[in-house]
């Protein structure tokens, strides 16, 4: 029998989620808020009714099976309250953390901002770092810090494009979505109940030197100016490869890039061609 696997929340994230399980042969059950608009690409079968914030929903999650929740666990209220329904279940749980947990004055050590790993102070006062807390203290949830997440369908060169992000000394840290679907499955298997996983691919740029690169590579128009003079954060990601054993299908960010711009050039050609 195979084994099943129930991703709460199956936004983008959820989506290679659900391929990646797939490929490994689970049963993947796909939640949503309203799974016939927003889980069409799933079967019927294999499509819950969840949401936190309506304990009636509560009922629709099995009673078997390992979880991967995918959106922010807040508030904490309800995260214990839902927590205790599963609680006295046999199940391994990841929860799908940001950096943003990370509690690093912008003034500290300077610029260049330090590197920080899994040991760094958080931001208690956040909702969604409360529930974290809450659910790998009490009941063992593996924390993965997940850092800017690109992939198909979220190309950073767009948000350059359109005036999202410009040429700032802020540096930024990403990882591939194909990356971040594996992880996630790897820390099931292996992960150590309890523990935190810093996930990025462990090279930290700044939006200058992205913005350097689109607009060299790609003739990308570059917004200029932007007054976002944070540092950012430079995540460490030395667990993530020795403790979990992780090992990334898409280490390098301009790679990756240059194989989203020709997906949009060839789909830009293809309109015009119509």
């Amino acid at each position: 029998m195979h084994a099943q696997l129930l991703i709460l929340g199956s936004g983008y994230t959820g989506r290679f989620l659900r391929d990646e399980a797939s490929c490994q042969g689970k049963v993947v059950l796909c939640t949503s808020r309203d799974p016939d608009r927003h889980l069409t690409y799933v079967p019927l079968p294999q499509r819950l009714l969840f949401n936190l914030a309506q304990p009636g929903t509560w009922s629709n999650i099995p009673a078997n099976g390992d979880l991967i929740w995918c959106f922010p666990a807040a508030p904490l209220e309800q995260v214990r309250a839902f927590a205790r329904n599963l609680a006295i279940l046999p199940r391994r749980l990841v929860v799908l953390g940001s950096t943003s947990a990370y509690d690093i004055p912008s003034q500290a050590g300077g610029y260049p901002p330090p590197y920080i790993d899994e040991s760094a102070p958080i931001d208690l006062r956040k909702p969604r770092v409360q529930g974290e807390e809450y659910l790998r203290k009490e009941h063992g949830a593996i924390v993965l810090r997940v850092a800017g997440i690109y992939g198909p369908g979220r190309n950073p060169i767009e948000w350059i494009r359109s005036g999202r992000v410009g040429p700032t000394r802020k540096y930024v840290n990403l990882i591939h979505i194909e990356d971040l679907a594996a992880i996630c499955m790897l820390a099931l298997e292996t992960g150590t109940p309890g523990e935190v996983y810093n996930v990025s691919d462990g090279t930290p740029r700044t939006w200058a030197d992205i913005c350097r690169v689109a607009q060299t590579r790609w003739d990308v128009a570059v917004h200029e100016g932007g007054n976002d003079n944070q540092p950012g954060k430079r995540i460490k990601t030395i667990a993530l490869h020795e403790k979990l054993g992780a090992t990334l299908r898409h280490p390098d960010l301009y790679a990756e890039l240059e194989q989203l711009e020709s997906i949009r050039r060839q789909g830009f050609s293809r309109g015009r061609s119509n």
